[in-house]
């Protein structure tokens, strides 16, 4: 599994990149494989706000469909609306072109509930 050094991530398998008080959004490698082929992404829209543990969208797969999990509170500045006509950038790309949507967050203090990369393998099955 490739799992990215300098990226926060949740206990539901989203990955999450900061800068500045923007969190850009996506879906670990692990969660990719162990969805299958992604098939439809319902993404929160701009402006919306979100919360933290909270559902903010779907993910659907061959396999399931998946409740997405809002890693921070705040509001969506930008989605990534390739993933409307080509949701397979989640399995292909899923730290670069498949991203699923950018927070800009409103406490930081909730970036201590993320789990460092180091953290994130301990979870994960080999």
């Amino acid at each position: 599994m490739n799992i990215i050094e300098d990226l926060y991530y949740t206990e539901s398998h989203e990955w999450v990149r900061i800068e500045d008080d923007i969190a850009t959004v996506g879906i670990s490698d692990f969660a990719q494989h162990e969805l299958g082929d992604i098939v439809f992404v319902e993404l929160p829209e701009v402006g919306m706000k979100v919360s933290s543990g909270e559902p903010c969208g779907s993910i659907e797969a061959v396999k399931a469909v998946e409740d997405m999990l809002s890693p921070l509170s705040g509001k969506v500045v930008e989605r990534n609306t390739d993933l409307e006509d080509t949701p397979e950038l989640m399995n292909s790309s899923p730290y670069e072109d498949g991203w699923i949507m950018k927070i800009r967050f409103s406490d930081k203090d909730e970036l201590d509930n993320l789990l460092s990369a180091i953290e994130y393998k301990k979870i994960i099955p080999e």
